[in-house]
């Protein structure tokens, strides 16, 4: 279930509201006048949903790739270039 505070509430407990975000690894949603208007979360909540965003764009052009009938790598090379990239460092 979301978190929802009011505005006011990051003016006036702001580490209440910093707490909250940590404590329970999710956003806390803030409202005006009992409308949405802002997401406070921490950084390394919002990290996550931008791999996430970033790893759903990638799956996208793959899949616009695929459908045009490119061909893609097996997973065996896949999995090599990975292993030579990681064992180059």
């Amino acid at each position: 279930m979301p978190i929802i505070k009011s505005i006011s509430s990051l003016r006036h407990r702001t580490r209440e509201i910093a707490s909250i975000c940590r404590k329970k690894d999710e956003p806390v949603y803030l409202t005006t006048n009992g409308e949405g208007d802002l997401v406070v979360m921490t950084i390394e909540h919002y990290e996550r949903l931008k791999a996430q965003v970033d790893l759903f764009e990638e799956l996208g052009v793959a899949q616009i790739q695929s459908a045009a009938g490119k061909i893609g790598t097996t997973h065996r090379r896949m999995m090599t270039k990975l292993r030579r990239r990681v064992n180059a460092r």
